[in-house]
């Protein structure tokens, strides 16, 4: 049996909710026409609709021979022409088959096509056919795929290699997507230095905004580098300030309980706090609200936690606001390979993988270890107040349903 809800802190569920609805209520929706070779990853501005059947005319589906059903008695036929894929074909000469390559249009008259190993080439160059025939065999029909004025793609729809290969099989060289979405990312904390400097007295390498920075742009995302800030409320407030025309400001770290929160300082003077303290391990103290109107995103400054409250929270709030209409990452029930004895209060996502068929969880679960994620395959989820026994069917997120 679960345990009651925390006092104070929000459910995941609850959250996300939340979120979607302050999403769909700021939509990002200017667009723009793009190649298509450049729609990679870009979000459907529209239904796409078709203009075209798929296939045009009726097509072979192998290498063979066409014939009418009704012509062929048993006796080997003759062949009257030679059709190649690209190639107009003539109308088939009665009593007669002709020769069919896969992909070509099928010649008016047919209504067959029998495969290669099925038939038998004679000394005087007639097809003998080795099996029975039936009408439609082999063809793939006009409009099999799509008629003219099908629905295609939803808007919404995010690009993959496979739905631009659908619009290029439609002929359409250039797609309406959704502008990109322009993110600030800042870091916040005295200790944070950037890679590649020397590390002084107390300070560590900032990760985060290289996670987060390559993580947008394989979202598709603008990015803005809003660089690191000391923990001063005034330069807190004056970077804020700054980023007035961005359409998110993500900022790690500042956003736990106590002085040290100044970007939760910042956002009660100058605007407002809509999420706050979530039920969730690691990422607790992600913080929601407005700057001066700009959406703002505090996650907590744990590599760990930021990469659990962005894949589940902060990437589908954002997928929202620019009209994508799946966000919920696919997840599946896998049994543990492990057992987990301490019930907590919060919903926890455990770094795992899966190993013969099981999950196991990486050893140290620390929010501050950022090698659980790279040994990791996925997100093992632990329900609040619940204990793990070996073979428990356990939800399992793939890292690479939300890396993209």
């Amino acid at each position: 049996m679960s345990k009651p809800e925390p006092r104070g802190l929000i459910p995941v569920e609850t959250a996300m909710e939340r979120l979607m609805s302050l999403a769909e209520a700021a939509p990002i929706t200017e667009r723009e026409t793009v190649a298509l070779a450049d729609a990679q990853g870009r979000i459907l501005a529209e239904d796409l609709v078709s203009t075209l059947d798929l296939p045009p005319w009726p097509n072979s589906a192998m290498d063979g021979y066409a014939l009418r059903v009704g012509d062929w008695k048993g006796e080997p036929l003759s062949v009257s022409q030679r059709i190649f894929a690209g190639q107009a074909p003539l109308p088939l000469q009665p009593g007669t088959c002709a020769r069919i390559f896969t992909g070509a249009p099928v010649p008016e008259g047919a209504d067959c096509v029998e495969m290669q190993e099925n038939a038998e080439v004679q000394a005087d160059e007639r097809v003998r056919f080795l099996e029975p025939l039936s009408v439609e065999q082999n063809i793939r029909p006009k409009g099999q795929e799509t008629t003219v004025g099908d629905k295609v793609l939803d808007a919404g729809t995010v690009m993959t290699p496979i739905e631009l290969g659908l619009a290029a099989t439609m002929g359409l060289a250039r797609l309406p997507v959704v502008r990109r979405a322009r993110v600030a990312v800042l870091s916040t904390g005295d200790e944070l230095i950037e890679p590649g400097q020397p590390l002084g007295p107390g300070q560590i390498y900032n990760s985060n905004r290289v996670l987060l920075c390559s993580w947008l742009k394989r979202l598709g995302c603008e990015v803005v580098d809003a660089g690191i800030l000391p923990d001063d409320l005034a330069k807190t407030r004056a970077a804020l300030g700054a980023l007035g025309d961005v359409d998110l400001i993500l900022s790690t770290g500042g956003v736990s309980v106590g002085e040290a929160d100044f970007l939760g300082h910042a956002l009660r003077e100058e605007g407002e706090i809509s999420l706050w303290k979530l039920a969730i391990k690691p990422g607790k103290p992600l913080t929601f609200g407005h700057f001066r109107g700009v959406p703002v995103i505090g996650l907590p400054g744990n590599p760990a936690s930021t990469l659990v409250t962005f894949a589940l929270l902060a990437r589908p709030y954002l997928l929202r606001r620019l009209g994508a209409r799946d966000v919920t990452p696919l997840q599946f029930k896998v049994p543990a390979g492990f057992v987990w004895d301490k019930p907590g209060n919060r919903r926890e996502y455990l770094r795992g993988r899966l190993e013969q068929g099981r999950l196991v969880a990486y050893r140290n679960q620390s929010s501050g270890v950022l090698r659980s994620a790279a040994w990791a395959d996925g997100l093992i989820e632990v329900v609040e107040g619940t204990t793990v026994a070996e073979g428990d069917l356990l939800n399992f997120i793939p890292l690479s349903e939300v890396m993209g």
